[in-house]
């Protein structure tokens, strides 16, 4: 029996117009083994969530450079509950102050990557978070 291949959304929600991170964590991961999709710049959290939806998504990743981090992320987490895709895992990286990961953590979060991230690292994360969840999943 093949292992299933993890379907990932890489995200650049808010006026942000540096994905360069985005990319090199897409590309990473594709050639980790998941299937990705990037969603471009400046998507809105709701256009996250949709593209979330429409390709079945087994996690989202956003990026964020800008400083808006305690607004983004807990905008895209509500907008998946809207969508119906609370269970999609949420994780993500970019230019955030250690002393607001417990806060993006609390609001639905389940990990963050700080500049100088090791990609093979977040594959790993991936690899067995995911794994673990499609484990105890109905």
């Amino acid at each position: 029996m093949a292992e299933r291949r993890f379907r990932v959304l890489i995200a650049k929600p808010g006026l942000d117009g540096h994905d360069r991170g985005a990319k090199v964590i897409a590309r990473a991961l594709r050639d980790a083994g998941f299937e990705v999709i990037y969603t471009g710049l400046r998507q809105t959290p709701e256009q996250v969530a949709i593209a979330a939806v429409q390709e079945d998504v087994d996690a989202v990743g956003i990026s964020v450079l800008s400083g808006a981090h305690r607004r983004v992320f807990p905008a895209v987490i509500e907008a998946l509950r809207s969508a119906g895709a609370g269970d999609v895992l949420v994780f993500g990286g970019g230019i955030i102050p250690e002393e607001d990961i417990a806060y993006l953590l609390e609001h639905g979060v389940d990990r963050i990557f700080l500049p100088g991230t090791d990609t093979r690292e977040v594959a790993e994360y991936l690899h067995g978070r995911l794994g673990e969840l499609a484990r105890f999943s109905p």
